[in-house]
């Protein structure tokens, strides 16, 4: 008796999912040129992603953009009209429980939460993905490829289980879990992406992955900026952060000043100021892969050079970015009492980074790389403004910084700060090291990502798909 109730039920759900797979599959063929790029993440923080999003779009794509709206994203990708970014719903820390079981929760909302939004949104040709994060994200979106009749590419930029391991232990079991998991789920891709040629032979050694290196290349937006523009940035910043703000008045009413610059007001010229601080810039998103006491321990032994009377400038150090660490280095900053340096913690506006970059004098990176494979793409923006980089060594670092060509690596705060002593001592004379990096990187004449892009990933489209040479 119970055996046509059972039939029936199966019919009723089994019937509407075949109608619906059939119907997108059918969609999916006048849908050729649209992709579902997924971001299990902030997608105002996901610059390459971003940059996925726009280099599609100028190529003849329509784009659908998913990912968390925490952050503001570029105004270049929220006016075109190709892109459309649809909103995921981020599930909040849980207050009680176990930890191990906070983090299925939230794995198991993510995955039904991923799957719906996926299979709401017009069938696509690709689906691509950026890992990390891919759990549960990977094989959500192979399961709706095979629904839908998608392809799926991974843009591999980590590996998910070795920043997990900086926070559990490499031996701990949700990290063997995920490891186990995105070696096995990542072979279901169609294409791979990654972003440097170290973790390329590593994903092919190790994980059996065919995978192409699409180095991470500064966009168009990152530049030197003009003395003028440099001026403006500082009084708008000058107004909420007070390094940034001139020290004293000036006595001359026609004189506008901030801390770096001043401007004639009747004639609008714009000069640097006369025994400026240097200004210093790194970005972070706080997390355990980057250890700023190493940077914060240079800071105190370049002060005591100036304190034993080396001929050096103040330093202003500013540090943008969020994440979960900032709150404890804030206060490990505000324990700190320099005389001659300034830190500064700002979120910058998405318009106002490049412009930060573009008018600071040196850039720290403390990156080292979970894995070891990865690069920082804050260096990649820092050179694309033609700014020096001194960057904390690891593996595959010379696949980007050249020491003592493009700037300066170092093994820890002692060497770093002997590096800013060397930099800094002729500050800001055209004739030091410190100008003779810029002017290398000037004359570089570096790749932007629209460029690259359409030499290494266009040509993979449309090798996959016939369609795509029409």
């Amino acid at each position: 008796m119970a055996a046509p109730y059972v039939a029936a039920l199966v019919l009723a759900i089994g019937l509407p999912l075949l109608l619906l797979i059939a119907w997108k599959r059918w969609l999916r063929g006048r849908s050729a040129r649209h992709v579902i790029v997924v971001v299990l993440g902030d997608v105002g923080r996901s610059p390459r992603m971003q940059y996925h999003a726009l280099s599609l779009a100028k190529w003849g794509f329509s784009v659908t953009l998913l990912g968390y709206c925490n952050s503001k994203p570029y105004d270049e990708l929220l006016q075109n009209d190709r892109i459309q970014i649809v909103r995921l719903t981020e599930l909040q820390r849980l207050a009680v429980g176990l930890h191990i079981l906070q983090y299925g929760v939230k794995v198991v909302f993510q995955a039904v939460h991923l799957l719906w939004k996926l299979m709401c949104s017009e069938p696509a040709a690709y689906i691509l993905l950026q890992n990390p994060p891919g759990l549960p994200a990977i094989a959500v979106c192979w399961f709706v490829g095979c629904l839908c009749g998608s392809k799926l590419v991974i843009d591999w930029h980590n590996y998910g289980y070795s920043i997990m391991g900086l926070v559990h232990g490499p031996s701990h079991c949700l990290v063997l879990l995920a490891k186990w998991y995105e070696k096995l789920c990542g072979r279901l891709s169609h294409l791979n992406l990654c972003v440097t040629s170290e973790m390329r032979e590593d994903l092919a050694e190790n994980w059996g992955i065919k995978a192409v290196t699409v180095y991470d290349k500064p966009a168009s937006f990152f530049k030197e900026t003009p003395l003028d523009l440099q001026h403006q940035l500082f009084m708008k910043l000058g107004r909420t952060y007070s390094v940034f703000g001139a020290s004293s008045e000036p006595s001359d009413q026609a004189t506008e000043r901030s801390t770096f610059t001043e401007r004639n007001v009747k004639s609008g010229m714009v000069t640097h100021l006369r025994g400026r601080p240097a200004l210093l810039v790194s970005s972070t998103s706080w997390t355990e892969d980057e250890d700023f006491s190493i940077l914060l321990a240079a800071l105190e032994k370049f002060e005591q050079l100036i304190l034993n009377g080396e001929s050096l400038p103040s330093l202003v150090c500013v540090i943008t970015g969020k994440g979960p660490l900032k709150e404890y280095y804030s206060r490990v900053i505000g324990r700190k009492h320099f005389q001659y340096i300034q830190v500064c913690t700002p979120w910058l506006e998405a318009e106002d980074y490049p412009r930060l970059l573009g008018s600071a004098d040196l850039g720290i990176c403390l990156h080292k790389s979970s894995s070891g494979l990865d690069l920082p793409m804050k260096v990649v923006d820092m050179f694309g403004c033609c700014l020096p980089v001194c960057a904390l060594n690891f593996r595959c670092l010379h696949e980007l910084v050249k020491h003592e060509e493009n700037g300066l690596v170092f093994e820890d705060a002692e060497e770093l700060a002997a590096q800013l002593q060397m930099l800094f001592s002729k500050f800001p004379h055209p004739a030091g090291k410190l100008n003779q990096f810029r002017k290398n990187l000037q004359e570089s004449k570096q790749l932007r990502w629209n460029e690259s892009w359409k030499q290494t990933v266009l040509p993979l489209l449309t090798d996959m798909t016939p369609w795509a040479k029409d």
